[in-house]
């Protein structure tokens, strides 16, 4: 009764407690309002808009830093993908434009120097005196705020990457969502919110952060997240890596926001970043492409007896490895970072469906069957 009373829906009490469809009349002014919004957006059949124009993304120089190496400092990887952030907000072209979504864990991922360069979007403002208040990068809410902070909410947040990720369609407008949240949080607990995104044709970034079970575990084993590429591997339209180094996330990310702002490509690119530190390598020549495609050579060697491959955090521990053999076995092996398995395996799959429905043809090759008759 509240409800129809709220409402003023024209139902007399026995009729309303048994809650019916209650239909305008047709000469109504809220059933010809209703109608004529239903025609300014093209009618009863639902269609999508997608008239969008490309917006051209920044040269990668502007991730020179990363690019670049680290030289003797150490870093994470989820150091370097807050550096990435930090940078590209900064672009006069798309800083606007990107989102950055994050449930809770702000200051984990040492993601607080943005609380002051970006701020913390609400929408009436700083209504409280933070307890960090006199520090200099306090947690500074303000109605202009891009940042996104949700709280522990894993499901409201990727509803915002869903909205942000679409925006294309529903408003004419390129956004660029970068969700990031502990790994073992993600397609674990939001792989149906994922998929729906999916099938919205979302274009957007995942970032699972904390991952590789080789630090900061946390809680146990809620945080010992191993397995969450599996879950991409299986969500047709998303392309997921496992980075070792810097120069690895500015490309991966460049690459992912030319297909999704100038080659309207409905696409989501999942990261999984760590916590452990150590030294950076300059990219190498020539590498950018291998890298996206899913696996490239840090080593060379004439006629290897042993080919180790890494990827993510334990790239060091297959260099590692490469010292021991050298050292102990005199045995010099190729070393090979793989930053997608999930790519190389849609590739070999492309290719052997090719060049079994064109048996007439010269068969083609699979990237790793390139790489590795080299």
């Amino acid at each position: 009764l509240s409800f129809r009373d709220r409402f003023n829906i024209p139902l007399g009490d026995e009729d309303a407690m048994k809650a019916p469809f209650y239909r305008f009349e047709k000469k109504s002014k809220e059933y010809k309002y209703l109608k004529n919004c239903r025609e300014k957006l093209g009618g009863p059949i639902p269609t999508r808009e997608d008239n969008v124009s490309p917006i051209k993304v920044p040269d990668i120089s502007i991730f020179q830093e990363l690019l670049s190496g680290t030289g003797k400092r150490e870093i994470s990887t989820t150091m370097a993908y807050v550096r990435l952030l930090t940078l590209l907000t900064k672009d006069k072209t798309i800083g606007k434009r990107v989102v950055p979504i994050i449930p809770d864990e702000a200051r984990t991922f040492g993601m607080d120097p943005l609380f002051r360069q970006l701020g913390i979007y609400s929408n009436q403002g700083q209504l409280y005196d933070p307890v960090d208040s006199d520090q200099f990068l306090y947690y500074k809410e303000t109605k202009e705020g891009q940042i996104l902070e949700e709280g522990i909410n894993e499901a409201g947040s990727i509803s915002s990457f869903i909205a942000a990720g679409m925006s294309y369609s529903t408003h004419g407008q390129h956004m660029l969502p970068f969700y990031i949240y502990y790994s073992m949080f993600g397609f674990q607990r939001v792989w149906d919110f994922i998929w729906a995104a999916s099938d919205m044709r979302v274009r957007g970034f995942l970032i699972g952060g904390t991952a590789g079970r080789t630090t900061l575990n946390g809680e146990g084993l809620q945080h010992q997240d191993g397995h969450s590429h599996l879950a991409a591997a299986a969500t047709p339209n998303i392309k997921a890596y496992d980075l070792a180094y810097a120069h690895e996330i500015a490309t991966v990310v460049h690459r992912g926001m030319q297909e999704m702002l100038e080659e309207g490509k409905d696409v989501i690119y999942y990261l999984t970043v760590e916590n452990e530190n150590y030294v950076h390598p300059e990219r190498p020549e020539g590498v950018a492409e291998d890298i996206v495609a899913g696996l490239y050579k840090i080593h060379a060697t004439e006629n290897p007896t042993i080919r180790l491959l890494g990827s993510g955090p334990l790239m060091g521990e297959a260099l590692e490895a490469a010292t021991l053999l050298e050292e102990d076995w005199d045995i010099e092996p190729g070393i090979w970072n793989v930053t997608s398995f999930s790519e190389l395996r849609r590739d070999a799959e492309e290719v052997e469906r090719w060049n079994l429905i064109h048996p007439n043809k010269k068969p083609k090759m699979s990237h790793l069957e390139k790489c590795f008759s080299k």
